[in-house]
């Protein structure tokens, strides 16, 4: 009796659960980077054939996010920005989760081998071993280190859409990879700096939890210097020109600078404004890596003229 009571009352479970399950918010960014690989490869793909490769990118990429989803439901319940999520709060449950995440990787895979190449598909696939098993499974309960190597499974979109162009990698995909690579770091500790209570309470060692807020602004800023050459890089290969070029400069000495301020807070500055640098610099890492490829994008249009 107490189960049929528990099933009545139970929330149902709708269709937007079941997006938000793939988490699009996070995955918008990483479907638009893939579909700029594929764009700006030097090879032309019919515009049918690179909607179908993007869709099933996203698919892959929504799959990745319920296996994050499914194994993470322990975390997600005792996080405050994660206890709405469909599992936490009972509206699905944690079996349909795995099993929506292990159809859709097995779909998205073989589709994108049939439309676009078995490279590609096979460089999909190790993407979402990589992001839930390496990163979710692994390296994120266990290091301070994972978002910096589990950061990979992010960057690596735009290189699947520029193997679904051309079947291989180049130094212009490569160059891609390295500029989200090292711009999840300084993106996500941004995030950390302010939401570290919640990563202390659900055990997640984030640097912020395991060496303090003042050794991660310190990792903040070296990341932003380090990241810049790469930026900047990209902008002289067959991809760059101009357009890109003055993006990344103006993009990189904010972000820099953002990263600066960051370096020059105190503990008490920070926690008497509530974090708002903190959360500023969190939101223009958003925008520096959007505007990056959206810096591409209209680079190669202009080319294109």
């Amino acid at each position: 009796m107490t189960d049929i009571n528990a099933c009545q009352t139970a929330p149902e479970a709708e269709f937007n659960d079941y997006v938000a399950l793939l988490k699009p918010r996070v995955m918008s960014l990483v479907v638009f980077t893939a579909f700029v690989g594929l764009w700006i490869a030097p090879v032309d793909v019919h515009p049918f054939l690179a909607f179908c490769a993007v869709l099933f990118i996203a698919l892959g990429g929504g799959a990745s996010g319920a296996l994050n989803m499914w194994y993470d439901s322990d975390i997600d319940a005792v996080m405050r920005r994660t206890q709405s999520r469909p599992i936490p709060s009972g509206r699905i449950q944690r079996g349909e989760a795995l099993a929506v995440g292990l159809a859709l990787s097995g779909l998205s895979v073989m589709m994108l081998g049939l439309v676009a190449n078995w490279f590609a598909a096979l460089f999909l696939a190790f993407t979402i071993f990589f992001y839930a098993v390496v990163y979710t499974i692994w390296l994120k309960r266990w290091t301070p280190q994972n978002i910096v190597i589990g950061g990979a499974a992010g960057a690596f979109p735009p290189m699947i859409g520029w193997a679904c162009a051309t079947g291989g990698v180049s130094i212009e995909s490569l160059l891609m990879f390295a500029l989200i690579f090292f711009w999840t770091p300084p993106h996500f500790w941004a995030l950390a700096l302010f939401m570290r209570d919640d990563y202390k309470d659900a055990g997640v060692p984030m640097l912020t939890v395991t060496h303090g807020r003042e050794v991660t602004r310190r990792h903040i800023f070296a990341y932003t210097l380090v990241l810049a050459p790469f930026s900047l890089w990209l902008g002289f290969t067959s991809v760059g020109g101009p357009l890109y070029l003055a993006v990344a400069v103006v993009l990189n000495a904010a972000f820099i600078r953002g990263g600066w301020q960051i370096l020059k807070r105190s503990e008490e500055a920070a926690r008497g404004d509530d974090f708002a640098t903190e959360k500023r610099v969190f939101k223009l890492s958003l925008t520096y890596l959007f505007l990056h490829f959206l810096a591409l994008l209209g680079q190669n249009w202009l080319g294109a003229w």
